[in-house]
């Protein structure tokens, strides 16, 4: 028999696309078999546990392989949150060669695909003869800066936390951006540049996008211009991976039915991630610019941070919030007639499907971002982590499907701030037409993309392909 191994984080963020690849692999080539690794990470991940049994309890030719948790040494404890996820997962390489082993005592392993934090485990794949493939859950921007960094420190960078931050880095493929817009842990964790070498040794890419989508940025890859100095390995462009929703799930949330009663395209829906906290101060402001603003919205709201400053990739474990302590006194009672907070968490999915909804307040991690497209939902960008920030630049001076959300330097964003934006994207005489009308053309181009002759089609059959020769 033969089988496909999966090697992924279990953030939901890179675990459930890694999922879907998994289920569109099968569902193109039934007779493989689907394994995923999944590696420890120095937070609580119990939060994806659910969505995990349900998989296994449903596709049976999924199996995954949990990995113990590993003991970091002791002088690991200052470390940021970043930092100690490369940690634990280069610690981890011997659970990844141990469980190869096993599964090909069983199976004729055709590809290893990893995610970027895991991108190390390549050099196992080699020495065990298995092509090794990396998974971009982010888009095709994303990848063009992540190949071109070696070339960046070739061309004098040596140190990236050393960059000014509003030092104007050229990517090819891409707009100009500052390299405040890096991901912080580039600039933080030389094991960022370490992964990034390894793309342009594997056997292929596998990106999260399609091509009318990020056209400028797929082409210059394919030029050679972000690898200049080595040929750049086959790259397969098959999304979007967009989750569809769960019917039972979606049916018995409350905010769904909310929904039903507001006029056609009316709700704005503010949505972070399910690692997106903000501070009590930063959910005040979000609320008074909401009510300033004159719209119906769909807010979900997170427990703040415990005051923890890596708070931003810990999975919170306090219990829901009383949104009465945390938003302005009788703000609920004041908006009720036309807006709705539910808390931690909504069925973003079928929300961004619902007619009602008009336009997503977004983090600008990919997956929302390719939700949002597949339902032709505008975007505010609001980024908060990982490679957020550079997403923004891509999506509004490239893509334009998204405005800008201006922050302070230290990425607080006023009411004022909030209710422009809100009324920018919302108000029907002052509505920016460019950008509804180019994400609706989005829509139609992912539809396109995955049926029979699409770009993204294709290019999956190309990837399978390859693994039979």
């Amino acid at each position: 028999m033969e089988a496909i191994v999966l090697y992924t984080t279990p953030v939901a963020g890179h675990l459930i696309p890694m999922v879907e690849l998994g289920k569109l692999i099968h569902t193109h080539q039934p007779s493989l078999t689907i394994h995923i690794l999944i590696a420890p990470v120095p937070y609580g991940a119990s939060s994806t546990a659910p969505y995990i049994a349900a998989v296994s309890s449903t596709t049976p030719y999924i199996t995954f392989h949990n990995h113990p948790t590993i003991t970091l040494p002791p002088n690991t404890s200052n470390s940021t949150i970043e930092t100690l996820i490369f940690e634990f997962i280069n610690l981890n390489n011997p659970n990844v060669h141990r469980s190869l082993l096993s599964i090909s005592k069983s199976y004729n392993i055709q590809a290893l695909i990893m995610d970027f934090f895991c991108s190390n485990a390549l050099s196992i794949a080699a020495n065990l003869n298995i092509p090794g493939y990396h998974f971009s859950t982010s888009g095709a921007a994303a990848l063009t800066y992540k190949l071109y960094l070696p070339t960046i420190q070739k061309n004098g960078t040596t140190n990236f936390k050393d960059l000014n931050k509003s030092q104007v880095l050229n990517v090819p493929g891409v707009p100009p951006f500052q390299s405040s817009d890096l991901p912080k842990i580039l600039l933080n964790n030389e094991c960022f540049l370490e992964c990034s070498i390894t793309l342009a040794n594997s056997s292929g890419i596998i990106v999260n996008t399609f091509e009318s989508l990020e056209p400028r940025a797929i082409q210059a890859i394919a030029d050679g211009l972000c690898v200049p100095d080595n040929p750049t390995p086959p790259v397969y462009y098959i999304g979007p991976l967009s989750r569809g929703h769960n019917e039972d799930e979606a049916v018995a949330h409350e905010c769904l039915t909310w929904l039903d009663s507001q006029p056609c395209q009316s709700v704005v829906f503010l949505c972070f991630g399910s690692l997106g906290l903000f501070s009590i101060e930063q959910l005040k402001e979000i609320a008074s610019g909401l009510e300033n603003s004159g719209h119906r919205f769909l807010w979900v709201v997170r427990n703040p941070p415990s005051g923890d400053e890596n708070h931003s990739l810990a999975v919170s474990t306090q219990p829901d919030p009383d949104l009465d302590s945390l938003l302005p006194e009788g703000f609920l009672g004041r908006t009720k007639e036309r807006g709705l907070v539910v808390k931690s968490w909504a069925p973003q999915v079928a929300v961004l499907n619902h007619n009602s909804v008009g336009g997503f307040v977004s983090h600008c991690g990919w997956n929302s971002v390719l939700e949002a497209v597949c339902a032709g939902v505008p975007m505010v960008a609001w980024p908060l982590y990982a490679e957020q920030r550079f997403n923004r630049v891509v999506l509004v001076e490239d893509v334009k499907m998204a405005l800008w959300m201006n922050e302070s330097e230290d990425g607080f964003v006023s009411a004022t701030e909030v209710e422009m934006r809100v009324r920018e994207l919302m108000d029907s005489e002052n509505s920016n037409s460019t950008v509804r009308e180019r994400v609706i053309a989005l829509k139609e181009g992912a539809k396109a993309t995955v049926c029979e002759g699409g770009s993204s089609r294709v290019a999956l059959i190309k990837l399978v392909e390859s693994w039979k020769n």
